[in-house]
């Protein structure tokens, strides 16, 4: 029958040899997730989001919307004219497309037209946000991106309705008119916004934050 350390120690000495027992290793959790761990799960993020931007940029610009200029005759979508259209172009576009071809366009816009600047606007502020330090700057690059998704929904929005209207009203032909054109210019300026926070990220990289930004004290 094996003996408790206290029946050794009474028939032993204080020289009984005590049994050790050893408690497993603690996890640290301050080095559980570090800041390299981080910046690599970042960058897939981004990889994935921009190639994401990429193929929905071609599906609705590059093969949707101009597939379906085959159902109007050869003209050109609303969302495809970068300067912008007038009364009289809806007019001749809304004649030329029957209530299946504005059916098409109206679902390209909840769908892959929903998602693409959903997801290029998502990943255009994380791009921002990693390589920015500056709190003031990252917010006023960060307004490009956020401004192109807002202006984008409410133009595909606007469009829809325009083009499901009996006749073309001058009011809000511009409206869809102006929000199609700023939607193109805050895609351009998210691009150019996205190139400086990149550039900005390598002259004045962020300093890592946990323990291996602290410097060890020196001996």
């Amino acid at each position: 029958m094996a003996k408790t350390p206290a029946q050794r120690i009474k028939k032993h000495g204080s020289k009984a040899a005590v049994p050790q027992h050893h408690l497993p290793p603690v996890i640290n959790p301050t080095t559980a997730r570090s800041p390299q761990k981080a910046q690599s799960n970042s960058n897939l993020i981004l990889i994935a989001g921009v190639v994401a931007s990429l193929f929905l940029f071609w599906y609705v610009h590059l093969l949707t919307l101009e597939q379906l200029t085959q159902l109007s005759g050869g003209l050109a979508m609303p969302d495809s004219l970068v300067g912008g259209f007038d009364p009289a172009y809806i007019d001749q576009l809304r004649a030329s497309m029957d209530d299946d071809a504005r059916g098409q366009l109206n679902f390209v816009h909840k769908t892959a037209g929903t998602l693409f600047p959903l997801i290029f606007g998502f990943t255009w502020l994380l791009l921002i946000g990693t390589n920015v330090a500056r709190k003031q700057l990252r917010w006023i690059l960060w307004a490009v991106p956020l401004l192109f998704v807002v202006v984008r929904l409410w133009g595909n929005v606007t469009i829809d309705s325009v083009l499901g209207s009996e006749a073309a009203d001058a009011g809000q032909t511009a409206l869809a008119s102006g929000l199609t054109v700023a939607g193109w210019v805050l895609l351009v300026l998210s691009l150019l916004a996205g190139a400086a926070a990149v550039f900005l990220g390598k002259t004045h990289p962020r300093k890592p934050r946990g323990p291996e930004a602290v410097t060890p004290p020196q001996s």
